[in-house]
């Protein structure tokens, strides 16, 4: 808790407008899967490359904030969940700095996650999204995604208040 969280910024190009009336309702967790966070940046912020997200967290928990929040940033590609498709559209994307299981996965490191569930929880205050509407990108990509991976603790986020996890403590009955 504390003070609100101040981004760094570093807008990407890789953006559009969200269809009018449509409700954020999604929050898609990520690793950037490449083999530095600056070689991460460079991609998401390259038109080219034609993806982005809303934020990036480095692994000493500096959070980069690329693509504002009213605005659909490219993160999900080809995704489902719960019947909807334009998951874009209707998700706030945070990329997890980890080189990911091609350049060697490891463990998302303490300040990283610490920066995650405090940029979480804020996101949570500001859109109407339900527990069972915090995935990762191989929940919407299944087959295609694997991030952010086996090594994501998504049973603290849960006990933070954050997602779902079997047999976390979660007592807003939203599941």
């Amino acid at each position: 808790t504390g003070a609100k969280m101040t981004p760094l910024a570093r807008p990407s190009p890789n953006f559009d407008g969200r269809p009018d009336g449509t409700l954020i309702d999604m929050l898609v967790l990520h690793y950037t899967g490449m083999q530095t966070a600056e070689a991460a940046l460079e991609r998401l912020c390259d038109p080219a490359a034609k993806v982005s997200a809303h934020y990036v967290i480095d692994e000493d928990g500096t959070v980069i904030s690329l693509v504002e929040e009213d605005r659909r940033a490219w993160h999900a590609g080809v995704s489902y969940w719960r019947s909807e498709t334009d998951i874009n559209a209707r998700s706030i994307g945070i990329e997890l700095v980890n080189p990911g299981h091609e350049f060697g996965y490891r463990d998302f490191p303490a300040p990283q996650m610490a920066a995650l569930e405090k940029l979480a929880k804020e996101t949570l205050s500001r859109h109407p999204i339900p527990a069972r509407n915090v995935v990762g990108h191989a929940d919407v990509a299944p087959g295609r995604k694997t991030d952010p991976g086996e090594l994501f603790d998504w049973a603290a986020l849960a006990q933070a208040g954050i997602g779902l996890w079997p047999g976390a403590d979660v007592s807003d009955g939203d599941s």
